[in-house]
């Protein structure tokens, strides 16, 4: 017996980078996923390796029916335990080159998304009598960094609605922790330079990217029942970049 036989999980932002690590690890401790991103080709493709145990949903995260869509897929799988906020944008620019349109294309993305994906699941946890979300921060929301106002202003948000969630949904069973992860070797990596990436590196005490399979077991850790008493949590994984 495995920590997640029988569990379902949906997982936004599944179908690349930290999101495939986490479906790839709860598929093989026995739960089942639903993947759910924009990317539907790379989505089926995840899917359709993963097997029976998992299935892609489209969802644009700023979509209200979207999400209720991807939840009703979701309990169509059994009772829903756990949610996985990871969908997320970052394009570095500087304070006076964040035009209107980029800075809400981050808040829509990365802190609406959050809190259309919390709300969505609240009623099938209740049916199931609890659930566990982790959103997806960064170490931008626990120290900042330049040139990154838009996705640091969301990154806060998202830090700071876990903790209004967790404190709301505590007497309901449901648990809301947040992960902030530092600089990790995924795709999200290119839209800075290979300078840049050098220099970032090398300010991290323990001098390496983290990988995306370490942020996803941390992840698995807080959708399990070894975190039953965290809630409200703040978890860095940034080989020490926040000290």
């Amino acid at each position: 017996m495995t920590r997640f036989t029988d569990r379902v999980f949906l997982i936004s932002g599944g179908a690349r980078g930290i999101g495939t690590a986490q479906a790839r690890f709860l598929v093989a401790e026995g739960a089942r996923v639903v993947i759910a991103d924009v990317l539907i080709e790379e989505g089926n493709k995840l899917a359709q390796e993963l097997g029976d145990a998992c299935i892609f949903q489209p969802l644009d995260v700023t979509s209200e029916a979207q999400w209720d869509a991807a939840v009703l897929v979701a309990r169509g799988m059994g009772k829903l335990h756990g949610l996985v906020n990871n969908a997320g944008v970052y394009t570095p620019l500087p304070l006076t080159e964040t035009d209107t349109a980029q800075f809400e294309r981050h808040m829509r993305i990365n802190q609406l998304g959050t809190f259309l994906g919390m709300r969505a699941v609240v009623s099938a946890f209740e049916e199931t009598g609890s659930g566990t979300i982790v959103n997806m921060s960064s170490t931008v929301a626990l120290r900042s960094a330049p040139n990154s106002i838009a996705y640091t202003a969301s990154k806060w948000a998202v830090r700071g609605m876990t903790k209004a969630a967790a404190l709301e949904l505590a007497d309901r069973n449901i648990r809301v922790n947040s992960v902030h992860p530092g600089p990790i070797d995924t795709d999200m990596l290119n839209v800075r330079s290979r300078e840049e990436n050098l220099r970032r590196v090398q300010q991290v005490p323990m001098k390496r990217l983290g990988t995306k399979e370490e942020i996803a077991k941390l992840v698995l850790f807080l959708l399990s029942d070894d975190s039953l008493y965290m809630t409200g949590s703040e978890v860095a994984i940034d080989g020490g970049a926040s000290l």
